[in-house]
């Protein structure tokens, strides 16, 4: 009789009887699907098995309990997302049992006390969550950041002990500081309908017709403002700036722009300055037929230009029939004209990502803030301009950098880039569970900013949650369909921390190749190929980091990557150390 020690992952659907009595063809297909589109996948990515299948359940055997978990809680993830479009009684939702168990091997099947065992777990779990044993647990608890509630010792029926037993569920909050728990809450905060339940937009940059090419600035910073503000709905789906401003100055057919960003509706119109003087029309198009939902032209004074913005958002929500949570306050982010202009010329300058580009803008916020001390804008992106000069190196430049965020939220806590600014601040602090909540924060006040998922999903990555930066960065991309490297290196960061260094070097070399100076894409490249002992490669990589940065260290390594797992930060560092890098 041969034995041995396994992982046993044990899964059944909850409600199956009721379920089949309703649809069975339907049932029976959609139980198919799950395993061809969720287990089957998981399953390969994490090492598993199927040993048999037992009519409404599963029983899978790993090499490890760390990978039948972590295909547990990757399973119960995509279906929470699959199940978000359904009505509750067509949903099928598994519970989950793994235990760490000798079990007798017969031919392709198992059996004995840690099958046993596995199948009394999962008969707890709670619909969608997972139950593991004690034994499985002391396996994990340092090698995942899911956050396990502890149920104590529990008699299981036909076994002849009481077993310890710990709980996870993806909508669990855990203790207060706790980064996994914390990460859970976040899966709650960002949840919403599939992108395609939502009206869809798309706001192409307005013509500039003031006939000097030196005011386009203006035309652009009401456009990126007007993005702004409906992305605070969140009922629509917006497409980033980054996405829309590659159309700029270009003739083009709305329903291209349709096709291509995969948007219902665009948003379109023009802009002329004259001294204080502004004309603003913007017409809002069905991409599906062509024809006008409605159109409007606004003659106004420039100290009036909020107000424009705010009825452009409200047309465009009423004209959707999008429903909202609450009344769309009306805002005045600074009575003076001059302010707002020099907050725009400020983020024409600042977008260079120059040296030269940085001061400039510095100095027009400066002056921004001179002309209007509470304007909450203008000290957030001041705050920026520090945050760039810290990453120059750049020393106190992170704590002026927090005291101008923390300045901008005291005078309008609803302004998102606040929450961008305090997020960073944070993490390059090490302070992660702040750097978190400010970045879930950024989503609930912009659920409609790619840049808030991805902001996110770095903070998590760093926080040391590594398996949840792909999800969320699909999230940016459906927002920003012509998104930044950034994007790709957040995810190829992640896969590094997850030791997948094949896939990692793969994601890390897609965004080297989109921007060749970015230093955290280059290090990472050559930590990934030092690790997977492709030496040649790790070597020119490094090459690459120093032509970028000559002075470039393991120091300056560890003070960029601002990791909370000292683990995390030992791999890259001995990556580095593969690569050929000293201090």
């Amino acid at each position: 009789m041969q034995r041995r020690l396994a992982a046993i992952f044990a899964a059944d659907v909850v409600g199956y009887a009721r379920l089949v009595r309703a649809d069975e063809e339907a049932v029976l297909a959609a139980f198919k699907a799950l395993r061809t589109e969720v287990v089957d996948p998981a399953f390969g990515e994490f090492g598993g098995r199927v040993v048999k299948l037992m009519g409404d359940g599963i029983l899978a055997e790993f090499a490890s309990a760390v990978g039948a978990v972590r295909a547990a809680a990757a399973i119960q993830a995509r279906l929470a997302e699959n199940n978000a479009a359904l009505p509750a009684d067509r949903r099928i939702e598994l519970r989950c049992g793994v235990n760490l168990g000798d079990v007798v091997v017969d031919g392709d099947d198992i059996h004995g006390d840690g099958v046993n065992v596995a199948a009394r777990l999962e008969s707890l779990a709670p619909p969608g969550g997972l139950c593991i044993s004690d034994a499985v647990h002391d396996q994990v608890r340092d090698r995942t950041d899911l956050a396990f509630e502890d149920l104590g010792p529990r008699d299981l029926k036909n076994i002849d002990r009481p077993l310890r037993v710990w709980q996870w569920h993806p909508g669990r909050v855990g203790p207060a500081g706790d980064a996994a728990g914390i990460a859970a809450a976040v899966a709650a905060e960002i949840s919403a309908p599939p992108a395609d339940t939502r009206p869809s937009i798309a706001v192409l940059p307005f013509d500039n017709m003031s006939g000097d090419s030196e005011q386009a600035y203006f035309a652009d910073g009401i456009t990126e403002d007007i993005i702004t503000e409906i992305s605070k709905v969140a009922g629509l789906t917006v497409i980033a700036r980054n996405s829309t401003f590659t159309y700029k100055g270009k003739a083009v057919k709305i329903q291209d722009v349709c096709r291509d960003l995969g948007v219902r509706y665009v948003l379109e119109g023009s802009v002329r300055k004259a001294g204080d003087r502004v004309r603003i029309t913007a017409q809002l198009i069905d991409g599906a037929s062509g024809g006008h939902l409605w159109a409007e032209r606004y003659d106004r004074g420039l100290d009036d230009i909020f107000a424009v913005q705010d009825d452009v958002t409200d047309r465009i929500v009423r004209s959707l029939e999008v429903k909202l949570a609450g009344a769309m306050p009306s805002r005045v982010e600074t009575a003076i004209a001059e302010a707002y202009d020099c907050l725009l010329r400020g983020r024409e300058q600042y977008r260079r990502f120059s040296r030269d580009g940085n001061l400039a803008a510095r100095a027009l916020y400066d002056r921004a803030i001179a002309l209007d001390p509470g304007y909450a804008a203008a000290h957030a992106a001041l705050a920026e301009t520090y945050l760039h000069e810290w990453f120059m190196g750049v020393p106190g430049a992170l704590d002026r950098a927090e005291e101008l965020a923390r300045k901008a939220r005291d005078l309008d806590p609803t302004l998102p880039l606040v929450y961008e600014a305090l997020s960073s601040v944070h993490l390059f602090k090490r302070r992660h569970d702040a750097a978190i909540a400010d970045a879930v924060r950024w989503v609930e006040v912009e659920p409609g900013n790619a840049e808030a998922y991805a902001g996110l999903a770095g903070v998590l990555h760093f926080g040391g949650q590594p398996e949840r930066v792909a999800g969320l960065i699909e999230k940016a991309k459906r927002l920003n369909p012509y998104y930044p490297f950034y994007y790709t290196l957040y995810v190829g960061q992640a896969l590094f921390t997850m030791r997948r260094f094949g896939e990692a070097v793969e994601m890390i070399a897609r965004a080297v190749a989109h921007n060749p100076e970015s230093l955290p894409s280059q290090f990472f490249l050559a930590a990934a190929c030092g690790q997977l002992g492709e030496t040649g490669r790790a070597r020119e990589a490094l090459a690459e980091v120093r032509r970028i940065s000559p002075d470039f260290s393991l120091s300056q390594a560890r003070a960029i990557a601002a990791y909370r797992r000292e683990a995390d930060m030992d791999l890259l560092l001995d990556g580095l150390r593969k690569a050929g890098l000293t201090d």
